[in-house]
């Protein structure tokens, strides 16, 4: 019983997330990935109407939560964006607390 209420708590909204650098990635490779995952049915979390500030917002880390996996898109820059290497914090918790898998791309580095 107690396992059925625990998987209520963790409803997936979306099959995945993607952490990336805009500007390395998002009108190139991102794009296509999005494309070609939603020709599979595959739904990502896409943060285009995401005000940016100095931290991620809840609307954030509840996608990061309410997602199956993450894919951690590693660019030239990536690791310079501390609003990245925010969202890596949240997914690696959803990793340890939550099972969430997590897939690591290395894009053009």
């Amino acid at each position: 019983m107690a396992s059925s209420s625990s998987s209520l708590s963790h409803i997936k909204r979306y099959h995945v997330f993607p952490s990336f650098h805009g500007p390395d990635v998002r009108r190139g490779f991102l794009s296509h990935l999005h494309n070609h995952f939603a020709t599979k049915g595959i739904t990502t979390f896409k943060d285009q109407k995401i005000q940016r500030g100095h931290t991620i917002g809840p609307e954030l880390v509840q996608a990061i939560r309410e997602s199956r996996f993450s894919i951690v898109v590693l660019s030239q820059n990536y690791a310079s964006s501390s609003w990245c290497l925010d969202e890596l914090v949240e997914i690696l918790k959803c990793k340890e607390d939550l099972g969430q898998l997590v897939m690591t791309i290395f894009y053009n580095v």
